[in-house]
């Protein structure tokens, strides 16, 4: 099993940057694909990036792709997502996920609590 807790979320204007860190308890963190999702209120729960094990092979929704970076640190346990250029449409809570890889939220199946992302225009 592995638990996640995500960190780095806050309030940016459009046009800034956040890094997003999730953090994995457990000796298998290395053993699972990583997903960033994200979810506004009143939609469903998007796909924004996810990583393989080894972190080699990185897939990115189009929405965000060219302006957000997933990478990972297995010998820290630790995942981020480096977004630059944000947009109001960023707004969301933002979950990382651990499974396997792939763009579809079943494909997790643990995930950590959220960090509030918040873009003004």
């Amino acid at each position: 099993q592995v638990q996640l807790v995500e960190s780095g979320g806050g309030a940016v204007q459009a046009g800034g940057s956040l890094r997003l860190s999730c953090d994995a308890s457990g000796r298998m963190f290395s053993s699972y694909a990583m997903g960033w999702f994200r979810q506004a209120p009143g939609k469903d729960r998007d796909f924004v990036a996810t990583i393989s094990r080894t972190g080699d092979i990185t897939y990115y929704a189009d929405s965000v792709k060219g302006r957000f970076t997933i990478s990972r640190d297995n010998a820290q346990n630790t995942m981020y997502l480096q977004m630059n250029m944000l947009k109001p449409e960023a707004t969301a809570v933002y979950y990382c996920a651990a499974g396997r890889y792939g763009t579809e939220w079943s494909n997790y199946g643990y995930w950590g609590q959220g960090t509030q992302v918040t873009v003004s225009s």
